[in-house]
């Protein structure tokens, strides 16, 4: 007997805000894990992000289930005209390669799968539901450098991401690479 089929469900804007309940036991247990190893301060940082991006235009959240059992989670939007996103990497980029519309790129702030459904071809199935219908050229994500998080890296290549910077949010955070995939 294989794998219990996945089923998802997608939420735009302000209904992704309801989902919280469903998210955050999930976000609980992945991101303790190692390389993460968060903790109760970034758990907090998560809802309060979460809260804030809800209200972004064009927000989704997308919850994958198996057997009825959240077992995996996607959450991006387009980036808006007044985003940070490329001015944080440390990597100068051009005003034509930053210029953004809230149309013309999907940042993914989250993509995480639990532990025991992973290898199934679950994240896949989250990055493209939640990329359906946008019609954006291109997708971007930060994730932990290539020798901390080697299983995403390999997923993101095989999807056809490409690394084009690095990033640190503050000083007492970690590095992370920002991946690029051009649709």
């Amino acid at each position: 007997m294989g794998p219990p089929a996945v089923t998802m469900e997608r939420w735009e804007g302000l209904e992704c805000a309801s989902q919280l309940d469903i998210v955050l036991p999930m976000y609980k247990e992945i991101w303790v894990e190692p390389p993460y190893r968060e903790g109760p301060r970034e758990i907090a940082e998560f809802v309060d992000r979460f809260a804030q991006e809800v209200f972004l235009p064009r927000a989704r959240l997308v919850v994958a289930r198996a057997d009825d059992r959240p077992v995996g989670y996607a959450f991006g939007y387009p980036l808006p005209a007044e985003t940070g996103w490329w001015k944080a990497m440390d990597e100068e980029t051009t005003p034509e390669f930053a210029a953004e519309d809230g149309r013309r790129t999907l940042g993914i702030v989250e993509l995480a799968v639990r532990a025991d459904s992973r290898r199934q071809g679950v994240a896949a199935l989250l990055h493209e539901q939640l990329r359906d219908g946008l019609g954006v050229e291109r997708v971007t994500l930060a994730v932990r450098t290539e020798a901390e998080a080697a299983p995403a890296h390999a997923a993101y290549a095989a999807w056809g991401y490409r690394r084009i910077g690095r990033w640190r949010p503050a000083d007492d955070k970690p590095v992370s690479d920002i991946m690029l995939l051009t649709l």
